[in-house]
């Protein structure tokens, strides 16, 4: 009987947030997961014996510096992992004629547009962390033809530290939890983007593509809703960003409208209340119990 030939897909950063979920997504797939273990990206000589070695039909290419205050602070290291280590990734894989698949973030915009960012607005980032990750996306289009760019925001998922874990953790000790209600975006479920990587790259649709959950909303009424799905009895307090002192920037309208997908394949994300909800219900036992 006839089989589909599986294709043959190096992940850098693995054991990440989506990294985590990426593998299972494409488990019908030869995975070959890594994280700094087993490939130092910021090594170029190390990179192309591994890849060459590997010989992969695609690179997923998640591994960063996501820590947006501590890139403020460590500045070399964000550049070296954000920037370099993408250069590396991003040539060897041009040389070797393999597609590869970049995650952004909408960090690489400043928040001043009064509405959504589309693919082709100008980026301007506010922090190291913004600059960096777009660097990356110029090597990226500067070294290879056969490519996917996703700029995606606020993950949160199985596996790793994030927004909604924070709260649900933070509820247990404290009575009041004070968060930011001027930046407005749309955080998204890695479930979610998980399954639109895993469509995008079974196609030759090559691009720059947005890619969050449907609809958008403050930090501060997500995290209200955190709670209340949760059914938690901390409370939570408005403040605006003013209120933070954070080494790092962060832009207001962090809202990507998912121009080039609809456009391209048809359909939506679906809503972030929805995806969170779901999330919510999976997790809340293991937080709160």
């Amino acid at each position: 009987m006839w089989q589909k030939r599986k294709k043959k897909i190096l992940i850098t950063g693995a054991s990440g947030l989506l990294g985590r979920k990426l593998v299972k997504e494409l488990e019908e797939e030869e995975v070959v997961p890594t994280d700094i273990e087993e490939l130092d990206i910021t090594k170029r000589r190390e990179v192309r014996n591994k890849v060459k070695r590997i010989n992969p039909q695609i690179v997923v290419h998640l591994a960063a510096y996501t820590d947006v205050d501590g890139c403020e602070i460590e500045k070399e290291k964000a550049w070296e992992v954000n920037s370099f280590g993408v250069k590396n990734v991003a040539e060897v894989a041009g040389e070797l004629g393999i597609s590869l698949l970049y995650v952004s973030t909408d960090y690489i915009f400043d928040g001043k547009k009064p509405t959504p960012y589309v693919e082709w607005d100008t980026p301007n980032p506010l922090s190291v962390y913004g600059k960096s990750k777009y660097i990356g996306e110029v090597w990226v289009r500067v070294y290879l033809k056969k490519y996917w760019i996703i700029r995606t925001s606020g993950l949160y998922g199985e596996g790793g530290g994030n927004f909604v874990d924070t709260i649900l953790k933070k509820s247990k000790e404290v009575k009041k939890i004070k968060i930011v209600t001027d930046q407005i975006g749309a955080p998204t479920y890695t479930k979610d983007l998980a399954v639109m990587i895993k469509k995008l790259i079974n196609t030759h649709n090559f691009g720059t593509y947005h890619l969050t959950n449907s609809g958008w909303t403050s930090w501060y009424n997500f995290g209200k809703k955190v709670v209340e799905w949760a059914n938690l009895s901390v409370e939570i307090v408005p403040i605006t960003s003013s209120y933070l002192v954070r080494p790092a920037k962060r832009p207001k309208n962090f809202r990507l409208l998912n121009f080039m997908w609809e456009r391209v394949f048809g359909g939506k994300m679906r809503r972030w209340e929805d995806a969170l909800y779901e999330y919510i219900k999976n997790n809340r036992r293991k937080h709160t119990g």
